[in-house]
């Protein structure tokens, strides 16, 4: 492909203004602050680019004194999927440990605290919340992000997610419409497929974003799957029957449209990411999402060019492209500081967002999301026991780096616990033979999606029926051990929450 000179004509800064890269590093690489001279409207961030909150707020800073009005992106759900606290885990529980509090008031206070953490920190656009329905228990990508099964528990904690994260003066991105949650497929990997009539979609699937839409959601975010009752030929985000017949004229959605992530295999292993860019703006998507593992200048300028020349050849509309660049400006201009309206009206809140919010209400969440089986015939522990991780491959859009599991807040209560990871055939035999006579803890994630973590789990709890399990994911398989510990979700809080009842402690 030709290489276009930058400039300051329209058409350049349109197609700048219409990408969100990622970049490396924990400061800002020069090409970023050019490209945000040039026309670049919004970055997205990542766990590379976090060491502290101190260290963020400065990397924020530097980029608006290029550009005072930048959209700062976070993929920040909260639960498994953080990256404010890639390296230490969240302090709040994920979308399912609030669907299994059902308590709408709970989950708008968690998102309101969120978005205040995300804001002091100069972040003012969140890829959240996650208003998938998950519906299939085999589902490797959703999982725990989905605030449960039922869409009618979905939508209105959809509704109310959204409504306490705008508060704080960050806007909401609904994500992943119109729906990922009856996949058996991640995104990441290849293309998913949903075999669902209309029927089913519109009330099952499209119920949440509906809650979203009316709640005022800034953004919504587009999925790479194809739904063959809406489009039997594209997925989702290169569809104009899904995003501009369905979400826009149907659904009466006028806000951004951001793609998931343009580099993940679902699109760029059919299209590539340059024509896929390019029929995503067509389709009637405002934004590129871009740079999970694509960050550099070259993707931009290739993704630049891309768009630029195809308003050239007459397959992209000019006028769609700067209609999408329009609606970033005014999603950039709703995040400015210091303007304020009313919560609920579709206009930015002032930075204080609605009633005090308590520091501490992750943890107070993660508490009361607990379910345990056994507890009432349970002796806590008070000598350190062997905790056996049973470990399965983390997803990409949640991560290896970020710890899990009760073994920390264990051997905090009860000093001297030791732990182990284990996984794949023969993991219970492994993990018997290092515990030695020590009670064994035992930390499952989605025991009912891997047949050998089941299988460790028979072997354990055969030989030593006092196991206590935690299951950290879904739970599905049926309760089991002396004691079990369902968290929905493997956020830091919800392995605090359980170890402290193993010890003895605070159970909501």
């Amino acid at each position: 492909m030709t290489t276009i000179a930058s400039g300051t004509d329209t058409l350049t800064r349109d197609a700048l203004t219409v990408l969100q890269p990622g970049f490396p590093g924990t400061t800002a690489p020069d090409w970023l602050l050019r490209r945000l001279g040039e026309g670049l409207a919004s970055v997205g961030l990542f766990g590379r680019n976090i060491a502290s909150p101190e260290q963020l707020a400065a990397l924020t800073a530097q980029l608006r004194a290029e550009r005072d009005d930048v959209l700062v992106a976070i993929d920040e759900e909260g639960g498994d999927v953080t990256r404010l606290e890639v390296r230490t885990g969240s302090s709040f529980p994920g979308n399912h440990a609030l669907g299994a509090v059902d308590d709408v008031s709970l989950t708008q206070e968690v998102a309101a605290e969120l978005g205040r953490r995300l804001a002091r920190c100069g972040v003012n656009l969140n890829w959240a919340p996650s208003a998938d329905v998950n519906s299939n228990p085999a589902n490797p990508v959703i999982g725990v992000r989905s605030f449960g099964a039922d869409p009618h528990l979905v939508a209105r904690h959809t509704a109310a997610y959204v409504t306490g994260l705008q508060s704080a003066g960050v806007a909401a991105c609904t994500k992943h419409f119109p729906g990922h949650g009856d996949t058996a497929v991640d995104s990441h990997h290849a293309l998913p497929r949903i075999d669902a009539d209309p029927a089913v979609l519109a009330e099952r699937e499209l119920a949440p974003f509906r809650a979203a839409i009316a709640a005022g959601s800034r953004a919504v975010m587009s999925a790479h799957i194809l739904v063959p009752a809406l489009d039997p030929a594209r997925p989702a985000t290169l569809s104009p029957r899904v995003l501009t017949t369905l979400l826009r004229e149907e659904l009466g959605y006028d806000g951004l449209i951001v793609t998931d992530g343009m580099e993940m295999q679902a699109v760029a292993a059919t299209y590539g990411i340059e024509r896929g860019s390019v029929l995503a703006i067509a389709a009637g998507a405002d934004a590129i999402c871009v740079g999970g593992g694509l960050a550099d200048d070259e993707t931009v300028r290739r993704l630049r060019d891309a768009l630029i020349t195809a308003v050239r050849a007459g397959e992209l509309p000019e006028q769609r492209l700067a209609d999408a660049a329009r609606r970033v400006r005014e999603l950039a201009r709703w995040t400015a500081p210091g303007r304020t309206a009313a919560a609920g009206t579709g206009e930015r809140p002032g930075p204080a967002g609605p009633g005090a919010v308590r520091a501490d209400v992750g943890l107070i969440a993660a508490r009361r999301a607990l379910r345990l089986t056994g507890g009432d015939v349970f002796t806590p522990l008070t000598e350190a026991p062997y905790v056996a991780a049973l470990t399965p491959v983390a997803n990409i859009a949640v991560g290896d780096e970020t710890p899990w599991g009760v073994a920390a807040e264990l051997a905090r209560l009860l000093p001297g616990t030791r732990t182990d990871s284990f996984s794949g055939a023969g993991a219970g035999h492994e993990a018997l033979a290092a515990a030695g006579e020590r009670r064994i803890v035992a930390v499952v994630r989605d025991e009912h999606r891997h047949p050998w973590m089941a299988a460790a789990l028979d072997t354990l709890l055969t030989a030593r029926p006092d196991t206590v399990v935690v299951e950290m994911g879904v739970p599905q398989a049926p309760p089991r051990g002396a004691l079990h510990i369902a968290t929905y979700g493997a956020a830091r809080v919800c392995g605090t929450a359980a170890a402290e009842v193993v010890a003895g402690g605070p159970h909501a």
